[in-house]
């Protein structure tokens, strides 16, 4: 019954196009309901904080206010789109406060219709769309929500098929042909889809009342129907008044069909056709005269449940299968798609959801059961593999595990889904999912997914653009280059705090210490007293100067703490010339400068204000009377917010050598057992770069300080700095003795002031943006 195109097989692998129809472009659009701590709708507002809903590329509201649709871009693969959908879902997870995101297709506890709030979009059209949908079907059906996945060929594959294939018509007609074959493919067999991501078996007592008075119910507030794994996509479910049925076999045909049904008064527009699949084009005021002029773009599947089971509400290996799908339907031999073929595929689908994965259907004339069916379409799917992909187990791992859903339905999603409801309530596993998923979000609230190779400060930056609608695109991922794009302005970022607002001679004053000193003595500011070296003869000529004096010796020009010494009790010669050869590792010239008292401060200063102080607490340990200081340092690095290349908020602690000269200051060694409640400091600079932890005081901190900060960066001509302080007591206003500016560093981590180890985030990325793209209005 399956037969594949052995003919297109062959011309594949005679182009040696085998990897290349493999690839495409992804796109992922998830709508979720939004709802209260008690599991029932969310009556509030689409949150502000996202701007305008109508303009935002990301993230939108769908039918209804309380409904939040979150979009990928067109990416190169499923890793992508699923990253990039998992880092949307976060975001928004993050600013919902006491809101979460419902984890079913199926709608949450809802109120009466006319409470359900029609989403305002600040547009006459949309708005008026919206009240017409709400009259014809209800509110309460609209509120169904689900996943659709966006796919492409690239047209490099298309282009050398075209050339091949067919020159006997244009480029626009033979790719138009080559998505409707895959698309009329898709539409036969969507049943198998169907089942293989229904995860939408049970709904609440205040859903549509014909669909509750109909069904089961497992308890009083839950009810389902004895097979049907997806309501979403049965007659209780997103569907159009009746079935409408359009030509898929050809674009012409297919944009005749919906203008009918459109003049006919039967469809509002061609958004309101409620087709498992749509044709998609480029974006325009009229989607079907672009389809005329310009063909087919890409694919629409729009038949995907939530997954209740994921935190994102898909999987990555139902993504991968989707994909496998699609291309498995270019594969097929293909016919026109009739009117009667159309409705027995339709019919196919409510067999399904009536009498589950063994109804019967017909096939060719003959009676065959879905599963038998469904297995040899997943037959011919892993020959298709072992012809074009020969020895790649990923892919037929992923068909295998499919396999198993249909031969053990009890391990399909729905039933899984079902069987974890009856435990306690439809409301009550979905809000568990949702308050589950909710913690897992914010513990990786500082990451962007499938962007961990960047540094932590960029990441967040990304984040913070894309929660605004700004486009992003990566210029150089090595050196965290990135352009930050709206419509009317662009701007090119480096490692998050390098920007268009700060000059290059900013840049080398703050780098530079020595030049850095002069310019904040110049104006006032106090800095610490020293001297520089060239090489380690004339350091070590100076040794004797120092003997009995509290030191610090440095790099010129280094950051993030490194080679960086620190003497505040007796050291040797030794020790002494270890600090400068480390130190002489970063730079050509080594500062020695006198150690300052107190305690010290990072302050993030951006413009005219300090967004964030941090106290940073040198990297230690606190002993517990049974273990030695390196298996301390090791238990205490397990914390998931440790990690290492500043791609976590707090780095892991090291034990090198500048750690090991320091505990030897302190008479200790590494093997030593410190003594139950005893800390143990490894450092004694407390740069989170080298383990310190970070502790917010920017509510603490007197404003004179803050003043001197900004006054600070002031004199380096600097937008975003940050200021090193040296405070005697914070509790003390800032006079001309009580304070230092030691350093004054150029390219801030923004990662500490979002994520401290104790204190509030002050949303250091968001005043970049602010900056970047409000200031210069």
């Amino acid at each position: 019954m399956i037969a594949l195109d052995h003919h297109f097989i062959d011309e594949i692998i005679r182009g040696n196009l085998q990897e290349e129809v493999f690839k495409g472009q992804f796109g992922l659009e998830k709508e979720n309901a939004r709802v209260d701590q008690d599991g029932k709708l969310a009556l509030t507002p689409h949150p502000s904080v996202f701007g305008d809903k109508l303009d935002h590329p990301y993230i939108k509201t769908d039918f209804s206010e309380s409904q939040i649709e979150m979009i990928t871009p067109a990416l190169n693969s499923t890793d992508e789109a699923y990253h990039f959908l998992e880092t949307l879902h976060d975001i928004v997870t993050l600013e919902l406060q006491d809101e979460y995101l419902w984890t079913s297709s199926n709608p949450p506890v809802l109120p009466s219709e006319e409470k359900i709030p029609i989403a305002k979009m600040n547009d006459p059209k949309e708005d008026h769309y919206r009240v017409q949908l709400a009259e014809k079907y209800g509110r309460k059906k609209q509120l169904l929500s689900g996943i659709h996945f966006n796919f492409s060929f690239r047209d490099s594959l298309l282009i050398r098929l075209h050339q091949k294939l067919g020159q006997t018509v244009s480029y626009q007609e033979f790719k138009d042909g080559m998505y409707l074959k895959v698309a009329r493919n898709i539409l036969r067999y969507r049943w198998l889809l169907i089942y293989l991501t229904g995860a939408s078996p049970v709904f609440d007592k205040t859903y549509i009342e014909r669909c509750v008075h109909l069904s089961n119910h497992l308890d009083e507030e839950s009810h389902y129907f004895p097979y049907m794994n997806s309501l979403r996509n049965s007659t209780c479910g997103y569907r159009n008044e009746k079935p409408y049925y359009v030509s898929f076999n050809s674009v012409k045909d297919y944009v005749r069909d919906i203008r009918q049904f459109i003049a006919n008064k039967q469809l509002l527009s061609a958004k309101e056709l409620y087709s498992s699949l749509r044709l998609k084009t480029a974006k325009g005021e009229d989607m079907l005269a672009e389809l005329i002029e310009h063909g087919v773009e890409y694919l629409e599947l729009r038949m995907i449940d939530l997954n209740p089971l994921s935190k994102i509400g898909i999987r990555h290996d139902t993504l991968q299968f989707i994909h496998l799908f699609i291309v498995f339907s270019l594969f097929l031999q293909d016919e026109p798609l009739d009117l009667e073929e159309q409705k027995q595929a339709h019919d196919n689908v409510d067999l399904l959801l009536s009498e589950g994965i063994h109804a019967k259907i017909q096939m060719d004339h003959t009676t065959v059961s879905m599963e038998a069916l469904a297995l040899e379409i997943l037959d011919s799917m892993m020959e298709l593999l072992n012809i074009l992909k020969p020895g790649d187990t990923k892919d037929q791992q992923v068909i295998e595990q499919e396999k198993k859903r249909i031969l053990n339905p009890q391990t399909s999603y729905a039933a899984i889904v079902k069987s974890e409801i009856e435990k306690s309530s439809f409301s009550a596993y979905h809000l568990n999912q949702a308050k589950l998923y909710k913690k897992l979000s914010m513990e990786v609230g500082y990451q962007f997914a499938g962007y961990e190779d960047f540094e932590l400060s960029t990441q967040l930056l990304l984040k913070a653009a894309i929660k605004r609608g700004i486009r992003f695109d990566i210029l150089d991922r090595e050196e965290n280059f990135i352009r930050l794009q709206t419509d009317t302005q662009v701007e090119y970022v480096k490692q998050a705090t390098k920007t268009s607002l700060d000059s290059y001679s900013t840049v080398l004053i703050m780098e530079n210490k020595i030049v850095t000193k002069e310019v904040l003595r110049a104006n006032g500011i106090r800095v610490p007293n020293g001297e520089a070296y060239g090489n380690i003869e004339e350091a070590m000529s100076a040794f004797e100067n120092y003997l009995g004096k509290q030191i610090v010796i440095k790099p010129k020009s280094t950051n993030f703490g490194l080679g960086i010494t620190i003497f505040t009790g007796e050291f040797s010669i030794e020790d002494y010339r270890k600090a400068f050869e480390m130190a002489f590792e970063y730079d050509r010239t080594v500062l020695l400068e006198e150690f300052m008292t107190g305690k010290e401060y990072r302050f993030l200063v951006m413009g005219d204000e300090v967004v964030g102080i941090l106290h940073r607490v040198p990297a230690n340990v606190i002993g517990d009377g049974l273990h030695t200081i390196v298996q301390l340092i090791h238990e205490k690095n397990k914390d998931p917010l440790r990690g290492k290349g500043y791609k976590t908020p707090l780095e892991r602690i090291q034990l090198g050598d500048a750690e090991a000269l320091f505990l030897k200051g302190q008479g200790k060694s590494a093997e030593d057992i410190p003594a139950s409640g005893e800390i143990v400091y490894l450092r004694e600079n407390s740069n989170i770069s080298t383990g310190g932890d970070s502790i917010d005081y920017t509510d603490e901190i007197p404003d004179s300080y803050k003043q001197l900060a900004v006054r600070s960066a002031r004199a380096a001509g600097a937008t975003i700095c940050g200021v090193d302080m040296m405070i005697d007591d914070y509790q003390n206003e800032a006079t001309p003795h009580n304070y230092s500016v030691i350093e004054i560093n150029f390219n801030p981590a923004i990662h500490i002031h979002c994520y401290p180890y104790q204190g509030k985030n002050r949303k250091a990325d968001d005043k970049i943006l602010d900056l970047l793209f409000e200031a210069k209005r």
